[in-house]
């Protein structure tokens, strides 16, 4: 029975994450407007919250942007303040 170092062997990191990309960022990049209610629709919780960066990838910038959308397409009626 041989005994292995386990200094000399290479571990691999069991979780290893690739660096999301923002959706909004880019040469063909989709633009965000409060009108598109189906894009919209992808950055709102079931409960009818936003959906935070951290999930969706989305930079700070066009998070900022995409919160002002939001909103306003709420406050005109196109999306629910809130789903009960």
């Amino acid at each position: 029975m041989a005994i292995r170092d386990l200094t000399t062997t290479h571990t691999r990191r069991p979780f290893q994450r690739r660096r999301k990309t923002c959706p909004f960022s880019g040469a063909d990049a989709q633009k965000i407007d409060f009108k598109d209610v189906r894009l919209m629709q992808r950055y709102i919780s079931e409960r009818g919250k936003i959906v935070p960066s951290r999930i969706t990838a989305v930079s700070a910038k066009k998070q900022r942007e995409l919160a002002r959308a939001i909103k306003r397409a709420r406050f005109i009626g196109l999306l629910p303040f809130s789903v009960s």
